[in-house]
């Protein structure tokens, strides 16, 4: 064997296009080789075991067979491995030494998302996975005024959450967010007819944003929107919504729907194209709605030029924030220290290999320690949320609580408000904090 080959590539990884539009992407046959293939790979180096439950599991079945070789696990049991993968891409980002330019070209997760596309072409998906998926229908019904009342109600009730995992297999315990008849766009809606605006560029930025609300930022936290624009305000960025967004794709990822993820960006790439044409920047607040314009629409339309465009322009909040730092023109005049803040790096701001931003940024407040977790919260989208994975996802959790829980923090604090929610349930002494919040909070507007 080959020094490459025993070792792994020293070169930088890279991402192939996902081929989602050929025959052969759906084709049982070669998907079930690759499958062979790459899990004979995993089987050989086992880095990948303290990640998500994917990997334990595939050992497991490969530990217990006859042959305790992949060739002895049932062609029926690799759908278990498939199911517990929720694309976070931290094997492939961190831990995989056989990612492309290595001549094995592994690639984990987006091997996971064709079999999950494969399925759903030939399968569809459960009623419950399309409705934790449809994140705009969803939150149309449920925000209505005389509906969000009542919807709110029985996501608090513990009768009403038997009934749900009762009916669709919502686990009882797994937290859900409110919903808000009062939604973001609502509330910034001044920001909706914005023309020509005043803004001070630099080197980097061109000191003009579009925010992106996402789903759960507009429908189901809309103050983190709020305060994103009051921070970005506050240093002087002119701000505007895009006349109409509907979700990014990402649930529908996840659930290897690519059709009505090619819809969604059908609908809102065109709008921010024309936006970046205009002279604007764009940020979303969810790490996992800015990870699906910058990385996965790009490897699914790598030769559309609007993709590109928008990917081009797309900024992590924090991000944009240091980048206006580093030309020096951010505000630095705090009211308010933050004492000692916990902060977990959600695993979908991990891979987008921009470095600590939101740490770097909440350090600039004086007296402020961060620390940081750089561990997977379990909660991974719909994942912790299903009656199946549930207490998985909480065991993935367990190291990020225990740390949290012996931190002694002011402040606990994720990017992903999912995240966030999931890691504190159990804690008494602990809150779930936005970090833009905190910003804001520090700055206090």
């Amino acid at each position: 064997m080959s020094d490459s080959r025993r070792e792994g590539s020293l070169e930088a990884p890279t991402r192939h296009p996902l081929d989602w539009q050929s025959d052969e992407f759906y084709d049982d046959k070669s998907l079930f080789e690759e499958l062979e293939r790459v899990y004979d790979i995993c089987h050989g180096c086992r880095r990948c075991f303290n990640l998500c439950n994917s990997f334990p599991l595939l050992f497991d079945l490969i530990d217990e067979s006859d042959t305790m070789e992949v060739d002895g696990v049932a062609k029926d049991d690799y759908w278990q491995v498939v199911d517990h993968c929720y694309l976070c891409d931290m094997c492939y980002m961190t831990k995989c030494p056989y990612v492309p330019p290595h001549e094995w070209n592994v690639d984990f997760p987006h091997l996971m998302l064709r079999a999950k596309a494969a399925r759903f072409k030939k399968e569809g998906a459960p009623v419950r996975d399309k409705i934790l998926s449809a994140t705009d229908k969803v939150g149309k019904l449920a925000g209505i005024p005389v509906v969000v009342n009542a919807v709110n109600a029985v996501n608090r009730s513990k009768t009403g959450r038997k009934l749900l995992q009762g009916t669709l297999g919502v686990h009882k315990d797994a937290p859900v967010p409110p919903y808000h008849s009062r939604t973001a766009r609502k509330r910034l809606a001044r920001l909706e007819h914005v023309g020509d605006v005043d803004a001070q560029p630099t080197e980097s930025t061109r000191g003009k944003v579009v925010l992106y609300t996402t789903c759960y930022g507009n429908r189901n936290h809309p103050a983190i929107d709020e305060d994103l624009v009051a921070v970005f305000e506050h240093n002087g960025i002119a701000m505007a919504l895009a006349e109409k967004e509907v979700c990014c794709g990402m649930p529908k990822l996840e659930l290897g729907d690519l059709e009505a993820v090619a819809k969604a960006k059908d609908t809102n790439i065109p709008i921010l194209a024309a936006m970046v044409d205009a002279g604007w920047d764009i940020v979303t607040p969810i790490p996992s709605c800015t990870l699906m314009f910058k990385q996965e629409l790009p490897l699914m339309f790598p030769d559309d030029p609007d993709v590109i465009k928008v990917r081009d322009a797309m900024y992590d909040p924090f991000e944009y924030l240091l980048s206006r730092h580093k030309d020096g023109v951010l505000k630095t005049e705090f009211k308010a220290s933050l004492g000692k803040v916990t902060y977990q790096v959600p695993c979908h701001l991990r891979v987008q290999n921009i470095g600590l931003k939101t740490r770097d940024a909440l350090q600039l407040v004086p007296d402020t320690t961060v620390e940081v977790i750089e561990r997977c919260s379990g909660h991974d989208g719909t994942y912790a949320v299903k009656k199946e994975f549930h207490d998985t996802s909480k065991k993935i959790a367990r190291p990020v609580v225990n740390k949290l829980k012996k931190s002694e923090a002011d402040y606990f604090t994720s990017d992903c408000p999912m995240a966030a929610e999931q890691i504190v349930q159990d804690l008494d002494d602990h809150s779930a904090n936005n970090p833009m919040s905190l910003l804001r909070k520090a700055y206090g507007i």
